[in-house]
């Protein structure tokens, strides 16, 4: 039997625990902040629509931003990245608490503000993320992800409550203030944290080629594809209590700033307790029966939320509100770490959030908009309907286990010494590889090769092809092009060790004298008036 890996592991490493200390503190000034601004658009106006824009306002940046900062996680230092954001939050942080002290605030001001905290919050969750696999090993990965989730509820269970008090005693604009302060701590422990940065034998991604580069790779990898769905459905629906907790707070239940305090941090208790459970539940239940449940569970709460004439009773039912929350989120996020090689993980998270946060994005303003025609009870009633069907998806889209592929780089490619003077950037550069395949052998070789296409497309091969010749039918070439010769060696530096399974069964497959020969052209579609390839010396002549 394999050994438990404790859930505290990664305290181990010095690093990851100070960080992730300083992300207490962070977080818990992001949700005092959130109360603030909540409870500050409450005061503003009366519009439930522009109430529950709050919640959008902080998601809608994330979805639209997050894959170009996971390209920038992806290319460049991530701890640059991240003290660029919290720099920014905390600029921000600090001109909405000057604004709400001088009166100046506005809803649509208050919205420009939160959408440029959220805007901070992009570039800084894809890097933040992807780090944690160059803080910790890869078998500590999954208890590190759990911890940051445990982390920002253990504050989701406070800070909410504390932040109502806040609010209630000193006003929105010390909340906002708060916050500003509480980015110090992380900035600190980020400007004395002395990364390992590996050398790089090709040179960046160019920014847009790296974004079509992720997009490709998830693309082409059928497990992230269902996590990612399943995660935009669990954002659309499940994030009406958010969106319209403040009018919970004040509408259905009669209470104020302290009351909508309570109601997070109750929920925030129960995230606790389903980042407690998840191991168990790993281990007693598979992936997709956790997240039917979570769905399920979750849609049970949000009904009784809609029902509840106190706010005790509001309270208890949003503990497995919050438990189900964390526990798909975490699950989503974990099957896309390890589904994952690190060349990409950035733009793959980045893509995840996207979705994930999009949904929410799109689901706080729906239900914003159903509340203020037909009331926030309708609007969770039915928000609870389509958790049920995001449940249901489950029987068509089920989530896999986690992927136990290792994903580390396979290694085994050679560059070859080339004759002609080449630049990093010559290209285009086509690729043949010529394969001797025997009549009885074809049905195993095609099928093998539906697996190859789809590696090569989704490391960045374009314009692949299978050839038969006609004239010697057990020969077939496997053809391809990439942009440049830089591209070529990418290309090969992607392949994981399990992408190497495909090509041992492809060399069991053929049957030719010697391995399969593999040509290296580059393209030229017209003819020059003179050779622009000069020969280099020729190794063996003085």
């Amino acid at each position: 039997m394999p050994q438990r890996i404790s859930p505290t592991a990664p305290f181990r490493h010095k690093t990851f625990r100070y960080l992730w200390l300083a992300t207490l503190v962070s977080n818990f000034g992001g949700l005092v902040q959130a109360v603030g601004a909540g409870w500050m658009m409450t005061t503003l106006t009366d519009s439930p629509g522009l109430i529950a824009l709050v919640q959008a306002s902080n998601t809608l940046p994330i979805m639209l931003f997050s894959l170009p900062s996971g390209a920038l996680a992806d290319n460049l230092d991530r701890r640059k990245i991240m003290l660029v954001a919290q720099s920014f939050m905390l600029v921000v942080s600090a001109g909405l608490a000057f604004c709400a002290y001088a009166g100046l605030l506005t809803p649509w001001l208050l919205l420009g503000f939160t959408f440029l905290i959220g805007l901070g919050v992009a570039l800084y969750n894809p890097s933040w993320q992807a780090s944690m696999g160059d803080i910790v090993p890869r078998d500590d990965l999954p208890s590190a992800v759990a911890l940051n989730s445990m982390g920002f509820n253990l504050m989701r269970s406070v800070g909410p409550a504390l932040g109502g008090l806040i609010v209630a005693a000193a006003g929105a604009a010390a909340a906002f203030t708060l916050n500003a302060l509480s980015y110090i701590p992380f900035i600190l422990t980020l400007a004395r944290w002395k990364p390992e940065v590996a050398p790089r034998r090709l040179p960046r991604e160019a920014f847009g080629s790296a974004i079509g580069a992720g997009l490709r790779y998830v693309a082409m990898s059928p497990v992230l594809l269902k996590v990612m769905f399943r995660g935009f459905l669990f954002g659309l629906a499940a994030v009406s209590v958010l969106a319209l907790l403040p009018l919970i707070a004040r509408d259905l239940l009669g209470g104020g700033a302290l009351a909508y305090g309570v109601l997070l941090g109750a929920f925030g208790v129960g995230a606790i307790g389903g980042a407690l459970g998840s191991p168990r539940l790993r281990e007693r239940f598979s992936n997709e029966w956790i997240v039917r449940g979570a769905f399920s569970l979750f849609a049970l709460a949000v009904t009784g939320l809609a029902v509840s004439p106190t706010l005790w009773l509001s309270a208890v039912v949003l503990l497995p509100a919050g438990a189900s929350w964390v526990l798909a989120l975490s699950l989503f996020n974990v099957s896309v770490q390890l589904s994952t090689p690190r060349w990409v993980v950035g733009r793959a998270l980045s893509l995840y959030q996207t979705a994930t946060f999009g949904g929410m994005a799109g689901g706080s303003f729906l239900w914003g908009q159903v509340a203020e025609v037909s009331g926030p009870r309708e609007a969770l009633l039915l928000s609870a309907a389509v958790l049920l069907l995001g449940a249901l998806a489950g029987l068509k889209l089920a989530l896999p286990a986690f992927g136990t592929a290792n994903l580390d780089p396979l290694n085994r490619f050679n560059e070859p010494t080339l004759r002609l003077d080449l630049r990093a950037r010559s290209g285009p550069i086509q690729v043949m590889v010529d394969y001797v395949i025997p009549q009885e052998n074809i049905p195993a070789f095609l099928a093998t090769m539906a697996d190859r296409r789809r590696i090569r497309i989704r490391d960045g091969a374009r314009q692949w092809a299978l050839l038969r010749d006609l004239e010697q039918p057990d020969i077939w070439v496997e053809s391809y092009h990439v942009a440049t010769w830089a591209e070529y060696l990418r290309h090969h530096e992607r392949r994981t060790k399990a992408d190497a399974e495909v090509t041992d069964r492809l060399m069991e497959l053929h049957q030719g004298p010697e391995k399969p020969r593999v040509h290296r052209m580059i393209e030229r579609q017209t003819v020059p008036l003179f050779d622009d390839m000069p020969l280099k010396p020729h190794p063996d002549i003085p």
